[in-house]
């Protein structure tokens, strides 16, 4: 599970993911989405070997420094958001990108659209704005929303 509020313990579902694949144990619920993203980011797997390092890590944006778990959980949100097509019209929206780029790159366009989104709520103490997500995805990539 993804949900809680100790850092540390949402963190460690990525590192618990991570080893239980290199060990060769079976992937079960959310350990099945997160580790093709983790393989999708070698630049973050040397990270998840050594957990004492990066558990209670800051990743100060001010420093230069992204936060490779958010980076990972948006990843993971959006093949959640992609499987139930929520919000309605992202699957579409996505196959539309697929027609113009490659698909890891296609991710990180959503991803940082749906990273602003979840800014955007936190600084406005609102819930995430998901029609202005899918409207950036579309700029960014020049693609008309299905609808």
């Amino acid at each position: 599970m993804l949900y809680g509020n100790k850092r540390e313990s949402y963190r460690q579902v990525f590192v618990d993911s991570w080893e239980a694949y290199r060990q060769g144990r079976p992937l079960a619920g959310v350990m099945a989405l997160i580790v093709p993203v983790i393989l999708r980011h070698p630049e973050y797997q040397a990270l998840l070997a050594n957990p004492d390092a990066v558990l209670d890590q800051d990743f100060p944006p001010e420093a230069g420094q992204s936060n490779p778990f958010m980076h990972m959980a948006l990843h993971v949100s959006l093949e959640e958001f992609l499987a139930l097509d929520q919000p309605v019209g992202i699957a579409a929206l996505y196959a539309q990108g697929r027609e113009k780029i490659e698909a890891h790159a296609l991710q990180h366009v959503f991803v940082e659209c749906l990273g602003e989104a979840i800014w955007q709520a936190q600084r406005y103490g609102k819930a995430p704005d998901f029609a202005a997500m899918l409207d950036c995805v579309g700029r960014r990539l020049a693609l008309a929303r299905p609808g």
